[in-house]
């Protein structure tokens, strides 16, 4: 009778394993349950007699992808799967829905990514984000944090809102729990963040505020969170090289890891552009979401206009060289995206957001870190990130190699998800009928 199959060899391919070591051509991956048994050589290598053979020959395997900066909506886990996200860092969102998601996923009730969330986002008095928490006091921050982290979420977030001393004694009130903050800065300048403890700061946030005098910036997010976020976008064209790089070193040198979401940037640089408002990747979406990202009014809420897109797309050039700088500085760039924000595709957008790191300057060898290995850290997850005998089985096969153009992650044939084979075209078929 026939031997039961225990594991799966994927045959032949070239192995990018996540880490700085060289890709390796012509390898054998062994699967057995959700691990990865064995990474070695084809050549002299004898396949277990119980292994299913999976002949890849001629194509690549990378890490599952990982977005480290989203905000899950139900119908996008599909669409993340889809593209080869296998884990969301969510920064973010509705507490009880996201928990209850999470919950799920992680007693595969759904299929799903990996969700390792923050729960609600702690916010000023006028929280960016409707799902945030405001807080007002370091008592009542301190007290919002514990009451988190004792609710079983990953790390903490704070929005824009939250001033140096709200934001000192949530860090202080994390560490004492052995939890990590990660922010999207307003109120308080990237710099400051970074010294007080900060573990990775969101969207390119505080950063002008750290490079030219920080008070208009902070007037401005009084008045709204908008007003901050378009002071901050517009502020960035008119930057110089030499300040930016310091504040890339200091960051770098405090140890913050970068979530740069460059797609978010020029996405929302490009709304008057009927390439991003009627892009073929929008199919992706279900009607109901895309009712939800109604130019018209999202454009009222922020108020932008026609002038505002060129400001916004002066200023891009200047966001990829600090985030260059940065990576030059030694510092630690972790790919994520901020989706499903409007026009950001969960799924496809990280993959446009690889596309910008290296059109930045970033080598594709660094684009794919940023999405696996580094973004793993960040989030905590030793086991997942990179392709090592005992490590989680969550890996991409690609039909084209992705370090001669970054935009070959794209070409998914198969996801591997805890040692799950995912054809990709019935994956795309879930979501493209």
């Amino acid at each position: 009778s026939d031997l039961v199959k225990d594991r799966i060899a994927l045959v032949g391919v070239t192995v990018i394993d996540g880490t700085d070591a060289p890709a390796r051509p012509d390898q054998v991956v062994v699967i057995r349950g959700s691990k990865i048994d064995t990474i070695a050589p084809a050549a002299g290598f004898t396949i277990p007699k119980t292994a299913a053979v999976i002949d890849l020959k001629g194509k690549w395997v990378i890490p599952g992808l990982i977005d480290a900066d989203g905000s899950v909506r139900r119908w996008a886990i599909p669409r993340y799967l889809a593209f080869g996200v296998t884990a969301v860092r969510d920064v973010g969102n509705d507490q009880d829905s996201i928990l209850a998601l999470a919950e799920e996923a992680s007693l595969h009730s759904l299929v799903s990514p990996r969700l390792y969330v923050t729960g609600a986002s702690l916010d000023g008095a006028t929280p960016f984000d409707p799902t945030s928490e405001a807080v007002t006091t370091e008592s009542a921050a301190r007290r919002a944090a514990d009451d988190r982290i004792q609710g079983g979420v990953s790390f903490v977030s704070v929005g824009p809102g939250f001033t140096a001393a709200l934001l000192r004694g949530v860090i202080d009130e994390a560490g004492s729990l052995n939890t990590s903050v990660t922010a999207r800065l307003g109120l308080t300048d990237a710099r400051t963040a970074a010294k007080l403890g900060t573990r990775s700061e969101l969207e390119l946030s505080g950063v002008p505020q750290a490079v030219i005098d920080p008070d208009p910036f902070y007037a401005a997010f009084r008045r709204s969170p908008w007003s901050g976020w378009t002071a901050t976008e517009r502020a960035w064209s008119g930057l110089d090289s030499a300040p930016l790089g310091a504040v890339a070193t200091d960051l770098a040198t405090a140890g913050v890891t970068l979530v740069p979401a460059l797609v978010l940037h020029d996405t929302w640089s490009r709304l008057d552009d009927s390439s991003v408002t009627a892009s073929p990747e929008l199919a992706d979406v279900p009607a109901s979401a895309r009712d939800d990202w109604d130019l018209a009014r999202f454009e009222g809420r922020a108020g932008w206009n026609a002038s505002t897109y060129p400001a916004f797309r002066a200023g891009r050039s200047k966001q990829d060289l600090f985030v260059r700088q940065f990576r030059l500085a030694g510092g630690r760039v972790a790919a994520g995206t901020d989706a499903a924000q409007m026009m950001i595709v969960p799924g496809a957008s990280l993959h446009r957001e690889m596309e910008l790191l290296v059109e930045a300057g970033l080598p594709p060898d660094d684009a794919i870190r940023a999405a696996t290995s580094v973004a793993a850290a960040l989030i905590g997850a030793d086991s997942l990130g990179t392709l090592e005998a005992g490590k989680v089985a969550d890996l991409l096969v690609l039909d084209a190699d992705p370090r001669a153009d970054i935009r070959n992650t794209r070409r998914i044939l198969k996801v591997v998800l805890g040692g799950a084979v995912l054809d990709a075209d019935s994956l795309t078929r879930r979501i493209r009928p």
